[in-house]
């Protein structure tokens, strides 16, 4: 009993298929993880500078 030959093409075409979609998940994982703390940078930096300017006023309300 022989295998035909385009079987063999579709198992390879699944198997490099699934490659690929695991190789793109990864790449947007990793873009998404640096999106997400780019955005925590920002909102850090908004943190201390809201916390000067409080710092400011309560000195020069003194």
């Amino acid at each position: 009993m022989t295998i035909p030959i385009w079987i063999y093409a579709v198992v390879v075409g699944i198997v490099i298929s699934a490659l690929m979609a695991i190789k793109t998940g990864r790449e947007e994982r990793k873009l998404e993880l640096e999106s997400i703390e780019q955005e925590g940078e920002i909102y850090i930096k908004r943190l201390e500078r809201e916390r000067e300017q409080r710092e400011d006023l309560k000195a020069t309300g003194e």
